[in-house]
């Protein structure tokens, strides 16, 4: 098993989904994880003590990420816990729906916010911290989407966005490697949430029927891709996208 056994990561939007599922495999791999919610801190405090019960280490976190000073703020918070931060996974982020002519100024800044703008923050939070400390070694994942290499209609905004989080992964990895820093991406396919089949039972069964895997992702498939990328066994790969989708993008369009 890949190896995190004393770092400490933070992991954002990990009250449940993707998130919940990558700080529960980032403290199997031993890493001290500071779980990130935005509003649901019942649910981010029930994971820290599933963590805790099976052996891990654990701190809930809130913090609303739009604000690069807030950015700042949590990463120096769980740094004075656990004595330093080593890893940051941005994954929280919004996916509201509207049709192009229905989106608005607003709408596309909320969006941008906090799916491009929070990553951004606490991405630099993190350089400042490894200067600071003398700390060579880091890494960024950031939860990006296969929307932001092919958008579905209704998502211009998020397919927007998660573009921009892409192109923000390759600029920060070309910028930050002489710190250490290494910074890569994941960009998952439909993953299973509850309640999806029986709410949008045509969209799984199109997803299925277009995937060579025929299945939805599940939230441990993305948390193993942001393992890997966070580990030393990625220690040579920074400005990476990798696409975790059951092979849904190598089909042909035509």
């Amino acid at each position: 098993m890949l190896d995190l056994s004393g770092r400490t990561a933070i992991v954002t939007g990990a009250s449940g989904g993707i998130g919940a599922g990558i700080a529960r495999r980032f403290a199997e791999a031993g890493a001290n994880v500071a779980v990130h919610y935005r509003t649901n801190e019942a649910a981010a405090d029930a994971l820290v003590g599933a963590i805790r019960e099976a052996g891990g280490e654990a701190l809930a976190v809130g913090a609303d990420l739009t604000a690069e000073a807030d950015c700042a703020e949590l990463l120096s918070r769980v740094a004075t816990v656990f004595g330093g931060v080593d890893i940051v996974v941005n994954n929280a982020g919004i996916q509201p729906v509207a049709m192009f002519d229905e989106i608005g100024a607003d709408d596309m800044a909320a969006m941008m916010a906090a799916n491009v703008t929070g990553p951004f923050g606490l991405i630099r939070a993190l350089a400042a911290h490894m200067r600071e400390t003398g700390t060579t070694k880091g890494a960024a994942v950031n939860i990006a989407s296969i929307e932001g290499l092919n958008p579905a209609p209704g998502h211009s905004h998020y397919a927007a966005s998660k573009a921009a989080l892409i192109m923000l992964t390759r600029a920060a990895a070309l910028e930050l490697g002489p710190v250490g820093l290494r910074v890569n991406a994941v960009s998952p396919g439909l993953i299973h949430r509850d309640g999806i089949e029986e709410g949008w039972p045509e969209g799984v069964e199109r997803w299925k029927a277009a995937a060579p895997l025929e299945r939805l992702g599940r939230p441990e498939d993305i948390a193993d891709a942001a393992l890997f990328l966070a580990s030393d066994a990625a220690r040579w790969i920074t400005g990476a996208n990798l696409v975790v989708d059951g092979g849904v993008t190598a089909h042909p369009t035509w």
